[in-house]
């Protein structure tokens, strides 16, 4: 861990806090657009008879918002948070990413099956790549779970900025 106020790191703090301005201010457009067409999909989304789109359509839309917080936590520098919800942060990112992946996967599978009029062969193909990229996606993530650990490396003029460290023999 390095604890400095050095002037020489101040590009990379400064850097550091425009970026995670930004990201607090997605974050609140976010919110602002759920709050904006909360009522549009109350009448059309909620009371419709629940179907496996719309319930996909609504854990996409709401695992948002847990997401968005997740991300601002681990980006804004003047938070300090431990290794360890640093690390549970970082698996709920990357787990959350591949979830959100796959019923993606599954939403853009039913539409090309509808586009091909229902065509079997069609379907098993992408059922098939689905598969493939999903358990590959999967395989991936594990792999640099294994390897990948979130450690606060950097302590300067009073921010904390975490970042990766490849554990072991770890070799990318």
């Amino acid at each position: 861990m390095i604890i400095s106020n050095d002037p020489s790191w101040w590009p990379l703090i400064s850097s550091n806090m425009f970026y995670s301005y930004w990201t607090v201010a997605a974050g609140v457009v976010l919110i602002y657009d759920w709050m904006l067409t909360l009522g549009q999909e109350v009448e059309l989304i909620w009371r419709q008879r629940l179907s496996l789109m719309t319930v996909l359509y609504l854990v996409i839309r709401y695992i948002g918002v847990p997401y968005c917080v997740m991300i601002v936590l681990g980006n804004m520098p003047s938070v300090s948070l431990t290794d360890t919800v640093s690390n549970i942060i970082n698996y709920a990112r990357d787990g959350t990413n591949l979830v959100i992946s796959s019923m993606l996967g599954v939403i853009t599978i039913a539409r090309l099956h509808a586009m091909y009029r229902k065509s079997t062969m069609m379907l098993v193909f992408l059922v098939i790549i689905w598969f493939a990229v999903t358990i590959a996606c999967g395989v991936l993530a594990a792999i640099a779970f294994k390897h990948i650990v979130l450690d606060e490396l950097m302590i300067l003029s009073g921010t904390y900025m975490c970042d990766y460290v490849f554990d072991g023999d770890a070799s990318f």
